[in-house]
């Protein structure tokens, strides 16, 4: 990717949905997460591109036009502050995009959403071992918050 290009930072399209969902999958792979059960644009699409969608998918365009990254967004409510923020679920290069401003585009992006939404704020969290990450979102002047992260299933163990 040659540097001298403006980054291109658009909105998810339906057309992009396989392409999304191959980003998807090297994100999981690159967090060590577990693969997700099949039927993964099935179940986004809907969610993705109804009308009255709640959640926001950025693409981050090589100058070639190839999709190498998205940021996943959803509002959430911050009940000790009594009001919605923009909550980034992901934000993912893939490798060979890193390093060209892509990500520091994407970001710029998601504060534009939040801001049009007329949200305060933005809140993420990455692993605590990506280190590249977080020196990333520190040069950016965010700030971290210590916290650990649990997910329960609703049925039980073996149901």
């Amino acid at each position: 990717m040659e540097p001298h290009h403006a980054p291109v930072i658009r909105r998810a399209r339906p057309a992009d949905l396989p392409r999304l969902v191959e980003l998807i999958h090297e994100h999981v792979a690159y967090e060590k997460s577990a693969p997700r059960p099949p039927g993964l644009a099935e179940r986004l699409g809907p969610q993705l591109f109804a009308e009255d969608a709640r959640l926001w998918v950025l693409l981050a365009e090589t100058p070639d036009g190839e999709v190498a990254g998205y940021a996943a967004c959803s509002t959430e409510f911050a009940f000790w502050d009594g009001r919605h923020y923009l909550h980034m679920d992901c934000l993912y290069l893939a490798e060979e995009a890193r390093g060209h401003g892509l990500g520091a585009a994407l970001m710029d992006a998601v504060r534009s959403l939040a801001r049009e939404l007329g949200l305060g704020h933005v809140e993420w969290q990455t692993p605590d071992w990506n280190e590249g990450a977080i020196r990333f979102y520190d040069r950016l002047g965010a700030t971290g918050r210590p916290k650990r992260r649990y997910a329960l299933p609703t049925e039980p163990a073996g149901a």
